[in-house]
């Protein structure tokens, strides 16, 4: 085996820490899976869940350890606890609050990994450990559809690949087509009313392969009068793909289905701008946006500067 060092001894460090991170990630999902029968893929995905919404807010405080699940304190405590900061188990459930103690200390603190997760997994069993009753508490404690269907998406993918490294990226055009694009997000549109253009246009020929840029979950596939035949595929960090203007879809694709990086989804086109079936208003081109939940709502940001961090990747290794 060829060992490669990186002149970026910084990147390599971060790497490394990522790795022990979800070493020690994966034994704290596997001990409580041990202690609660739950599967660990569904502690994964919700700590991943929550994670994602972490880093995009400020409302919510750095986690002070490596599992990122955020119980607000009066849930935590219970509603009507005069001590907020309460971590005695008994006096906690006596006003109603879900903390309990993971790790056998006899206090149940909110800023211990095993004392949440083992919180969690409690509040779960409380309605069934099987995958229904799981959607019903998942749906009970975020009382949005969005957060559900997201950790279920999470679900899907840590079972399948039975791993927590799962951000890799690919372009999703193949290097040995003929392609261009610009930087043309936030440019203005007018087809349908003022708006602005919230992805990147990639040009290319009728037919080219147009691949999934992430590993991920079929979260959309059909028509849109603005995009025509188009995909969009849930990641790992909450983001949402999207690839518009497509002249057809790769054989067998279908909702829910998951996607790695490269796999072929659909082939460029120049649908959309009107009813089903509507093509050839505009040249060739796949239209790809990004999007990111935080919790509460979906925003747009700019794909330009992934795209060519993704292209460049895939030169050099070439």
């Amino acid at each position: 085996m060829v060992l490669c060092f990186s002149s970026h001894p910084k990147t390599y460090g971060a790497e490394t820490n990522k790795n022990e991170d979800n070493q020690k990630l994966m034994s704290l999902y596997k001990k409580v899976e041990t202690l609660t029968t739950i599967p660990w893929y569904v502690f994964a995905a919700i700590d991943q869940y929550e994670r994602n919404v972490r880093h995009s807010r400020r409302d919510i405080p750095k986690a002070p350890g490596l599992i990122e699940i955020y119980i607000k304190p009066e849930v935590w405590t219970g509603p009507l606890n005069p001590n907020q900061k309460d971590t005695d188990p008994r006096t906690i459930g006596l006003f109603g609050g879900i903390g309990v103690d993971g790790n056998g200390d006899k206090k149940a603190e909110p800023t211990n990994d095993e004392d949440v997760l083992y919180t969690i997994a409690n509040y779960l069993q409380s309605y069934g450990s099987d995958l229904d009753n799981i959607k019903i508490g998942l749906w009970e404690y975020y009382h949005r559809d969005k957060a559900v269907g997201l950790i279920l998406g999470h679900m899907k993918l840590f079972q399948k690949y039975g791993r927590l490294d799962l951000e890799g990226h690919a372009f999703p055009i193949p290097r040995q087509y003929n392609f261009t694009y610009h930087n043309t997000w936030g440019d203005a549109r007018g087809w349908g009313g003022r708006r602005i253009h919230e992805g990147t246009d990639i040009f290319a020929n009728y037919g080219v392969p147009v691949r999934s840029t992430c590993f991920g979950v079929i979260e959309m596939k059909g028509w849109n009068r603005y995009g025509g035949w188009r995909v969009g595929i849930r990641d790992i960090d909450n983001t949402y793909h999207y690839f518009a203007h497509l002249n057809g879809f790769a054989d067998g694709l279908k909702v829910g289905q998951v996607v790695e990086p490269g796999q072929l989804i659909g082939s460029v086109g120049s649908s959309g701008y009107g009813p089903p079936g509507t093509s050839g208003k505009f040249p060739p081109h796949l239209h790809y946006g990004l999007y990111k939940d935080n919790g509460r709502t979906e925003w747009s940001f700019d794909p330009y500067p992934h795209l060519k961090a993704w292209e460049r990747a895939e030169r050099n290794k070439k």
